[in-house]
């Protein structure tokens, strides 16, 4: 009988075993979370990635790169239901329909408060007031849409500073254009109230004057943190429900069920809050236009 013949091992694994990464079948998801190296842990910061899409990301214009973002998307789809929402509910039926009345109801609501605090001459301030409460509630909520299990990954862009920042930006340029336009250079009589001692001026004008300026960054700061708190809250307890469960039955128990039960709670709670930081950001710019109007 023939003895067989040992072979090393080297020469079973030869170069071309390995020279090639092993092709993947099927597309590759997107994921929601991102796996931090080898540690499986879950980053909640990642769903605050601002990506570009339809591979956008070497778009530029006069070398600045103009990147249709994650953060665009989701600007424009808020834009859009913003407008169907108002255009469904302007159709002037004879018997009014729930989209017709829930936009007279809202519109009724902000012009209410635009009253109370500006006054009669503060109507004509309705439309920005309102467009700009309805489109911070609508891109509030739609980030918290469940969409995930759809394979569509919700982005709140109202959790970064930079557009919070801009819509701040926004209403105060509009403070200070009805404020010059209004009263000239009469318009620094803000920073000295009215009933302030002489003397006291040069120690009140400096300090009114930083408060005014740091206006836009407090109405822009507070929205950006009630946001994204509430997200990165969600986004830890998600992890704790995970890990829970993998765990085995009784680390599920301990961990988990807590967990998603206490979720369920925030995300009642973080649609309570998306309405009252749209209401917030559209009352202080009401009583920051009252003071371009009325000086006090």
């Amino acid at each position: 009988m023939r003895a067989p013949v040992a072979v090393p091992a080297a020469n079973l694994l030869t170069k071309a075993d390995f020279s090639k990464p092993p092709r993947l079948s099927g597309k590759r998801r997107e994921q929601d979370f991102q796996v931090a190296g080898e540690e499986g842990k879950i980053d909640p910061m990642y769903q605050f990635t601002i990506k570009p899409l339809f591979g956008s990301a070497q778009w530029e214009v006069a070398g600045v790169n103009i990147a249709f973002t994650n953060s665009a998307l989701w600007m424009m789809i808020a834009t859009i239901v913003l407008i169907l929402f108002v255009r469904a509910g302007t159709k002037q039926d004879l018997i009014p329909g729930r989209w017709q009345m829930a936009v007279e109801s809202l519109t009724g609501f902000i012009e209410n408060m635009v009253e109370a605090n500006i006054g009669k001459e503060g109507r004509k301030y309705v439309p920005y007031v309102f467009t700009l409460f309805t489109f911070i509630l609508f891109a509030n909520l739609l980030g918290l849409m469940p969409l995930g299990i759809v394979g569509i990954h919700p982005f709140t862009f109202t959790s970064h500073f930079t557009v919070t920042g801009i819509l701040a930006i926004l209403s105060f340029s509009i403070v200070l254009a009805v404020g010059f336009w209004k009263h000239g250079l009469k318009f620094f009589g803000l920073f000295v109230p009215h009933g302030t001692p002489l003397v006291m001026t040069p120690l009140i004008a400096p300090i009114e004057f930083i408060s005014f300026m740091v206006r836009p960054f407090s109405l822009a700061l507070r929205l950006f943190v009630a946001m994204m708190a509430g997200h990165l809250l969600l986004e830890v307890l998600a992890s704790f429900v995970v890990s829970g469960g993998l765990g085995g039955v009784g680390t599920g128990l301990i961990v988990s069920l807590p967990s998603m039960l206490l979720m369920i709670a925030i995300c009642a709670l973080e649609i309570l809050v998306a309405g009252i930081q749209a209401y917030v950001f559209a009352l202080l710019t009401s009583l920051y236009i009252n003071d371009a109007e009325n000086l006090h």
